[in-house]
């Protein structure tokens, strides 16, 4: 799901009593620190290690505040979904995610420190609210944590009973924010995404998920998140990824490049930003202008100190879909096989560009060649989500759709 800058206020008009409205007045005061800011500037490059250093130190100078473990909890889940290639929105798009068999091996080591982070965070803001029933930064620091937990257990174990669960509470917790104090832009981030994702799930889903009755409403969902993206101090980064994401699955191109194209030239050495620029292009049916944005892509990765560690099967991969979309069989073909070749290919989308190869080579009348990818992509061991379909055109040569 994603994704979260910590440092992109925005003043407001004046409010009834014109008075100005003063963001730093709704937060809690680390984030507004020259180190927190700086922590968020590698995050955004992509530079997790450097993130993590960076937010570990503040955590060590901040003990009592649960929004700086929130951090730390924030760059571990994100360097890891990174690293299974779980930040590739194309992935979520569609609700076949939900029904996925992919596996994800998480060491044990992370999942560890995910989990403990977790149960620290929520600990001390228990502690604080039950010292201080007021203290917005503590409800919002606890919905904040709940939150990162529940995507980190929706998309690596498809927990999703038990992430629907902490999604809720997630909210809950931004709603009692907002009680005490109903400026603090950073708690509607949660609740827009709780709006919308509870509206976009059939009712059995949501009965068989133990969240009946939980309302839900896209439009108002999408707005929430407007409202935390142009007002928060925490989340304007964050909610304008998740309002990307949802205006894509909802067939809303054109707004969803507008949001992320912002995003992209905020911070053009985001790899990911600028990737889900090019998707979206894709998606949207400009399949000349999604090819010429993956290729910049892939261009200036030649540069060694453009991005951090880009993933550049990701790239390969749409670049491949893209030209497939638009009947160049052949370039698709080595685009998919130059996506497999990647170092830091998941053994996921290994086998579906192996899978996709072998069906452009079909294609092409390269039976031998196509034989050769689907026994890749069926091979025993690791993952096996495409193996009924490559077993299937190993029988049968793939003829299209």
């Amino acid at each position: 799901m994603k994704p979260l800058s910590f440092f992109l206020a925005f003043l407001l008009a004046a409010t009834a009593n014109s008075q100005t409205y003063n963001p730093a007045a709704h937060t809690d005061p680390v984030n507004l620190t020259p180190e927190v800011h700086d922590a968020f500037e590698h995050f955004y490059a992509l530079d997790y290690e450097g993130a993590l250093s960076r937010f570990e130190a503040v955590q060590l100078t901040h003990p009592q505040s649960a929004i700086a473990i929130g951090n730390v909890l924030l760059t571990i889940v994100f360097r890891e979904l990174y690293r299974q290639d779980l930040l590739d929105t194309t992935y979520y798009a569609h609700d076949s995610f939900l029904t996925s068999r992919r596996n994800v091996p998480v060491p044990q080591p992370v999942r560890d420190r995910i989990e403990s982070l977790t149960n620290s965070a929520v600990a001390l803001a228990d502690q604080q609210i039950n010292a201080n029933p007021n203290d917005a930064n503590a409800y919002f620091a606890r919905g904040y944590a709940r939150g990162l937990h529940a995507a980190f257990i929706t998309l690596c174990d498809h927990s999703y009973v038990a992430a629907a669960r902490q999604g809720l509470a997630s909210r809950n917790d931004s709603e009692a924010t907002l009680k005490i104090d109903p400026q603090y832009a950073d708690a509607k981030m949660a609740m827009g995404i709780q709006q919308f994702a509870v509206a976009s799930l059939p009712r059995l889903v949501r009965m068989l998920v133990g969240i009946a009755g939980v309302g839900g409403n896209k439009e108002k969902g999408l707005d929430l998140l407007r409202e935390s993206a142009a007002h928060g101090i925490v989340t304007p980064i964050e909610s304008r990824t998740a309002l990307s994401l949802f205006l894509r699955h909802d067939g809303r191109y054109a707004e969803a490049i507008v949001v992320q194209k912002g995003l992209a030239d905020q911070y053009p050495h985001d790899y990911l930003f600028r990737l889900e620029v090019a998707n979206l292009t894709k998606d949207s049916g400009n399949g000349p202008g999604a090819i010429a944005l993956y290729r910049a892509i892939l261009a200036d990765a030649q540069n060694p100190t453009y991005f951090v560690e880009p993933r550049l099967h990701m790239a390969y991969f749409g670049l491949a879909d893209t030209e497939r979309g638009q009947n160049q069989i052949a370039e698709a073909a080595q685009d998919y096989l130059r996506a497999a070749a990647q170092p830091t290919c998941s053994d996921w989308i290994r086998r579906r560009a192996q899978l996709n190869a072998g069906e452009m080579f079909d294609l092409l009348h390269r039976r031998d060649e196509a034989t050769r990818q689907y026994q890749l992509a069926s091979a025993g061991g690791g993952d096996q989500s495409q193996s009924d379909a490559a077993h299937r055109y190993l029988k049968t040569p793939y003829v299209g759709k």
